[in-house]
């Protein structure tokens, strides 16, 4: 699996003259940016990588897996991905 660190290290790796410190903190920009789009209800889309979105969830009926009573899940927000062309065929290539 790949994680934060292995990110930063693939930046520094593919742009000279970037230390592991910078490459961390524009990864870190990056992520807060989306992050923050997000939130504010914006759509984000990166041409060839795919689009980040937030879905609405209605409330619901569930049951309790303890008691199997009967609960009500509330209307929630969740955030999307969708895969762009270049993305997928790469998966699937």
């Amino acid at each position: 699996m790949a994680g934060k660190v292995d990110i930063v290290d693939q930046v520094v790796n593919h742009v000279e003259g970037v230390t592991k410190k910078q490459a961390g903190e524009i990864v870190d920009a990056v992520f807060d940016y989306i992050g923050a789009a997000l939130v504010r209800g914006d759509r984000v889309q990166v041409p060839g990588f795919g689009t980040f979105q937030i879905s609405d969830r209605s409330e619901r009926q569930g049951l309790n897996p303890k008691t199997k009573e009967p609960i009500t899940i509330p209307a929630s927000k969740g955030v999307r991905f969708k895969p762009g062309k270049a993305l997928k065929d790469a998966v699937n290539a």
